[in-house]
């Protein structure tokens, strides 16, 4: 906890107060427990209280259920990453204690179930301990059913009191999450809260209340990644889209299809995956850009349809948020593994354009971004996002609706003549003309996978297909020149460039803040833009001694990830190198330090050869 001031202990007696400017709490548990609904909470209150809030969360793969964390990060200030170190661990049972007891910082506090979890004597000099018979008291609370249905609301009510919380918010999101449920339920979750609230801390030392957070113009809005990725979709005006279940993309596929018929649209859940793109090109064929999406598993499944996308010229969004691989690898856990395969997965040279949000709030914002792309330059565009983001809550401005939502109707506007893939445009791009425009030339265009001529009739003509190979190339070298390159954080030039992608860029950042607070010449680039890659990159490059990729897969054959593998097949410089892991968690601060620590004794020891 970062410590602001420190008051004395109230006349009438009881803890002291200390004001924090931030806070990491970690909850540790079963999935059955509700831990995550715990986390949801508090971020959620954090964002209605005008302050900043990561999360991070972990959850078994298999049905029956297991072990599971929730971390969350609240800050009057600014937060980059979900934390390091834990300052409070709440414990539900015995092997959540000893396995996460090592997360908190030294001094940090353990507040455990005294029902259940026994502390260890080494540990009670090195960390704060505060024993709770959570489980018999919320059973005290609402009946027999409060040890497994209401002891994760006892706890909100501890940590409540804890850090002196605005109860009448909480009880408000209490509400409304249980809303529509049975009334008992409800009645049960503000019984359970209320009991932990009104634990008594005659025998705690401390308390805590956070700083005010800074003053922002305009309401946040708190949601995970998925989620700003669905409303995004919505605002950018998809109103058809079609997929199979599969975690973590399954949130997204279960909010659109509960969403979008509220705005005239279809979400259309399919037998598999080949069938969902297919019959997402069938809606973008009608006329209006369609979504799909999957995580790594079904993205492989949808390749060859995605191929044909790239031939008919159609837009279309698939949407990948990727876990570990391979096969069914570690469905619940965070990799970035599928950058490969969302760049060049397929058969035959099928350019296609790949955008990677860097935060939940930019899921909102990219997702209109991809939809406007595949519409002005007739391609499919892969949202290449990750489990981290995906399930992550973060608080962000309210996005200015009026201004982004869209309206992407089919336009029927009639045209004297039309060719779907007309060589003479200098950039390769032609626009798809929806079922039912009329043509006052009678000529009309057939839409195909085969390769074709500009009416798009079959040809197997070898000048024929080096030209439209060449079309579809050039469309996205026409769209390169157009993204923006990317800021650097930090001096334009240094040391160390880290280079990240996706959801590694707060920690990267945070990474930068303390290598420059140590006196180390370090920046960071994060890059959005994927495939194709923008413009002047090299020049940023240039200005740095080392430059490391920092991403979540595996250094492979040669020492570098994926990202890492793309920037030194464009630019050829050996001085590009990775600084990777693979071990299903997301970055910490202190491992990119760690690696590259690590990374720059082993330059220093092998110089590279200019």
């Amino acid at each position: 906890m970062s410590e602001a001031t420190m008051t004395a202990p109230p006349p009438g007696g009881g803890p002291r107060v200390s004001r924090i400017s931030e806070a990491v709490i970690r909850l540790a548990g079963n999935s059955q427990d509700g831990i995550q609904a715990i986390g949801g909470f508090l971020a959620r209150l954090a964002g209605r209280s005008e302050q900043e809030v990561m999360t991070f969360m972990t959850i078994p793969s298999t049905i029956s259920g297991g072990p599971s964390i929730f971390q969350v990060r609240v800050g009057s200030g600014e937060v980059l990453s979900p934390g390091d170190e834990a300052d409070m661990l709440i414990a539900f049972y015995q092997h959540s204690y000893e396995d996460h007891i090592r997360s908190l910082r030294k001094g940090g506090v353990v507040l455990y179930d005294s029902d259940h979890v026994q502390p260890k004597p080494e540990w009670q000099q090195e960390y704060r301990h505060m024993g709770v018979p959570i489980s018999s008291l919320t059973v005290e609370a609402i009946g027999g059913t409060g040890k497994d249905k209401g002891k994760n609301m006892f706890v909100l009510g501890l940590v409540a009191k804890l850090f002196d919380l605005n109860v009448p918010k909480l009880e408000q999101l209490i509400t409304e999450r249980f809303s529509g449920k049975d009334e008992s339920i409800l009645n049960n979750a503000l019984t359970a809260f209320h009991a932990g609230y009104s634990y008594s801390l005659d025998n705690v030392l401390e308390t805590y209340r956070f700083l005010e957070g800074q003053k922002r113009a305009g309401h946040q809005v708190v949601m995970t990644g998925n989620e700003a990725l669905a409303y995004g979709l919505m605002a950018a005006g998809v109103r058809f889209g079609a997929g199979y279940p599969i975690t973590p993309w399954s949130d997204i596929m279960e909010l659109l299809r509960r969403e979008l018929p509220k705005y005239g649209g279809t979400f259309v859940q399919c037998e598999d995956e080949i069938a969902s793109i297919s019959m997402a090109l069938g809606g973008s064929y009608a006329g209006r850009v369609s979504v799909t999406g999957s995580s790594g598993p079904g993205i492989s499944l949808k390749t060859e349809a995605l191929g044909y996308a790239v031939m008919a010229e159609l837009p279309l969004v698939v949407i990948d948020v990727q876990r570990g691989g391979p096969s069914t690898g570690m469905p619940t856990s965070v990799e970035q593994s599928d950058l490969n395969l969302a760049c060049f997965g397929g058969h035959g040279d099928s350019p296609r354009v790949v955008l990677a949000p860097a935060n939940v709030e930019d899921c909102f914002y990219t997702a209109i971004e991809a939809v406007n792309i595949a519409r002005e330059y007739s391609v499919p565009v892969v949202i290449l996002t990750d489990q981290g983001i995906a399930t992550r809550i973060e608080a962000f401005k309210e996005p200015d609706l009026e201004k982004v939502c869209q309206d992407i109707s089919p336009d029927l506007t009639p045209l004297a003549d039309h060719k779907a893939y007309d060589l003479s445009t200098p950039n390769g791009v032609s626009r798809h003309a929806p079922p039912g425009t009329r043509i006052a030339s009678g000529k009309y265009p057939v839409i195909t996978g085969l390769e074709h001529d500009e009416m798009g009739h079959p040809t197997g003509k070898p000048d024929l297909h080096m030209k439209m190979t060449a079309k579809r190339r050039k469309k996205l070298q026409a769209l390169a020149a157009t993204f923006p390159r990317p800021p650097v954080y930090g001096p334009p030039e240094g040391n160390v460039l880290l280079v990240g992608w996706g959801s590694n860029q707060g920690p990267v950042r945070e990474a930068v803040e303390r290598a420059r607070a140590a006196g180390d010449s370090v920046s960071a680039l994060h890059i959005r833009y994927i495939n194709p890659l923008p413009n002047g990159l090299e020049n940023i490059f240039s200005g740095f001694h080392h430059v490391f990729v920092v991403e979540l897969n595996d250094e492979g054959i040669y020492g570098y990830g994926q990202l890492a593998g793309l920037l030194r097949a464009r630019y050829c410089d050996p001085k590009i190198r990775g600084i990777n892991k693979t071990d299903g968690l997301t970055f910490k601060v202190k491992e990119i330090l760690g690696q590259l620590k690590a990374r720059l004794a082993e330059a220093e020891a092998q110089p590279v050869a200019a």
